[in-house]
């Protein structure tokens, strides 16, 4: 079964090119960040995307970014059984090597915007920011 809502989908092609009511301007919509968000292991790219079935967990998100021997284990090759990314936008690159909920890929070394997330709020309110 295939849940379908024409506005809804409507809407949000038309706020992924960037019209419509949104005052925010250079707003971009960020695939990367939303297939971590809404398909945390890649269930559903992996549904509907068969060529990259052999991919594991959120490593679906971003082939492109994987390595030679990644790829080839999963039988991936990148320019034949799937297709070259024709843009990496700049905003993607933070969240590339993210796992989903938001924490660094463990082969990443940087550490991503989750380096906070059991502070609460009043982390980001008080003046001390050591803690």
């Amino acid at each position: 079964k295939v849940d379908y809502d024409v506005c809804s989908n409507y809407g949000n092609w038309l706020y992924s090119a960037g019209i419509g009511n949104d005052p925010r301007e250079n707003r971009r919509f960020n695939m990367i960040k939303q297939g971590l968000d809404y398909d945390g292991n890649g269930d559903y790219v992996r549904l509907w995307v068969p060529e990259l079935q052999g991919i594991k967990g959120a490593d679906i998100h971003t082939p492109w970014a994987l390595s030679s021997a990644a790829l080839s284990q999963a039988g991936v090759t990148l320019g034949e059984t799937y297709p070259q990314p024709v843009v990496t936008a700049p905003e993607w690159s933070r969240h590339i090597h993210q796992r989903p909920g938001g924490s660094p890929h463990p082969r990443s070394s940087k550490r991503g915007p989750a380096q906070h997330k059991d502070r609460g709020i009043d982390f980001y309110f008080s003046r001390k920011k050591d803690a």
